[in-house]
């Protein structure tokens, strides 16, 4: 069967980078079209945007009302709105897809008519040394994917948590048909700064059927430089709460079961709890702890709520570390 896709890619601050992610595209007689959405960046972004758009018959570029700066959400719904073609998939402009890209996604649409979307893996690629130094020192995996094949009626599960880490799906490896999408209703939470990919990922788990495409070998590469975000963000910080308070607040409004719910409940209360500096905050997680009892034998939350006495990083908290792993163990919740 024949693909046309429609490339979204939001451009903000990574200009020197953006000619390979669009060449990568366009390498594809698949690619229709490669959807630049320049999001009023501070460099010289959309100066290269126009340039593309000017030479490349398959570019186009769109920006917000004023040139405004409103985030990878809301850039990747203008490109979603704007797209013409029967299938989406997503570019960052420091990223950029390899031969194999698309190759499963012929298969699997064609093999299963009920197929929504497909997801794949994506590995890394080092932009310049400071990055691959930082990204080495969070010990990231270089891989990104989900550890085995879930099925499309199992993987909102798989993506929740609730089957254990299985791992994640970046938005890279992604292709989904335009109207199932648009027939979803569902869209980049544009409040959302961070973690945007991960809300949308896993609430359009839930509404549609994604099959897993090639989730052993990779089908695009991650940029890794000093500057981008998997180097400067923090593993857990004020966006995790934030992404797990919108997926907790998604989850009450429609008809999740209510391991996922409580799942989501974890993590939210996790990420405050690792987070949590001032007395007040750390009395409100200890409050809506101790009202819910279901959540105590998460390992997970239990050692979240040793950084309420002392953080990680601190000689006391090393040590409730330590002692929280040693008590609780590493059983499966």
């Amino acid at each position: 069967m024949s693909l046309k896709i429609s490339v979204v890619t939001p451009v903000y601050n990574a200009a020197r980078f953006l000619e390979a992610a669009v060449a990568s595209a366009l390498q594809f007689e698949e690619v229709a079209e490669v959807l630049l959405v320049e999001d009023g960046g501070p460099d010289n972004s959309l100066q290269i945007c126009e340039a593309l758009a000017a030479k490349e018959p398959r570019v186009q570029l769109f920006r917000h009302p004023g040139g405004a700066n409103k985030g990878a959400g809301a850039s990747r719904n203008l490109g979603i709105a704007k797209a013409s073609q029967e299938y989406i998939a997503f570019l960052d402009a420091d990223d950029r897809y390899l031969p194999n890209r698309f190759r499963e996604e012929h298969r699997i649409f064609a093999e299963h008519p009920d197929a929504d979307g497909v997801y794949g893996a994506i590995d890394v690629h080092f932009h310049d040394e400071e990055g691959r130094l930082k990204f080495e020192n969070r010990r990231l995996r270089e891989l990104t994917t989900m550890d085995r094949a879930l099925p499309p009626e199992e993987l909102f599960h798989g993506l929740s948590g609730v089957l254990g880490a299985l791992g994640h799906i970046h938005l890279d490896a992604f292709t989904v048909k335009r109207e199932s999408l648009l027939s979803s209703g569902q869209w980049f939470n544009e409040n959302l700064r961070l973690n945007q990919d991960t809300d949308f990922l896993i609430r359009l788990a839930f509404y549609l059927r994604l099959y897993p495409g090639s989730i052993a070998e990779p089908v695009a590469q991650r940029g890794v430089h000093a500057e981008n975000r998997i180097t400067t963000t923090q593993v857990v910080d004020e966006h995790t709460i934030r992404l797990f308070a919108s997926l907790r607040s998604w989850a009450a409004r429609v008809p999740v079961d209510r391991v996922a719910r409580l799942r989501f409940e974890e993590k939210w209360l996790t990420a405050r709890a690792t987070c949590a500096v001032d007395l007040r905050e750390k009395l409100a997680v200890l409050g809506r702890l101790a009202v819910q009892p279901k959540l105590w034998p998460r390992h997970e939350l239990r050692m979240g709520a040793l950084d309420l006495v002392a953080k990680r990083e601190t000689w006391l908290g090393d040590k409730l570390n330590k002692l929280g792993w040693k008590i609780f163990g590493q059983r499966k919740d």
